[in-house]
């Protein structure tokens, strides 16, 4: 209960830097929304990695090759979903982007949940 308490906070933040990374490059830099949304999810993966390492698994020891068997796992599915709902539901269906966003973040909460408790932040 206590990781899956701290995951979701470190997701929500995780959330907030995606969601902002999103905004700044597609709004302000005028960045196309795919690769914009591709920069934003690697920029959000990578936070929560650091976090998770830190806090929410800290006592599952170093990072090691965590970081690896994270964004292979993790940050791929994260990407490619990412890229293929906002390709949906931005592209297709015409949401805007923060919605849309928000709906493929909320697709792939539990199976990145799974992956990160279950093999990459086992206990070795």
């Amino acid at each position: 209960m206590k990781h899956w308490l701290r995951f979701n906070c470190v997701g929500l933040a995780g959330i907030v830097v995606q969601l902002a990374m999103l905004k700044l490059l597609r709004d302000t830099a005028g960045w196309h929304y795919l690769a914009a949304t591709a920069i934003a999810v690697e920029t959000a993966v990578l936070h929560n990695f650091y976090w998770h390492w830190k806090w929410t698994w800290a006592e599952r020891g170093a990072p090691g090759r965590r970081l690896l068997h994270f964004q292979c796992t993790t940050g791929l599915i994260s990407i490619a979903g990412n890229l293929i709902g906002m390709k949906a539901l931005a592209g297709a269906i015409g949401l805007p982007l923060l919605p849309a966003n928000l709906f493929t973040i909320a697709a792939l909460y539990a199976f990145n949940f799974l992956v990160a408790d279950r093999y990459v932040f086992r206990l070795r």
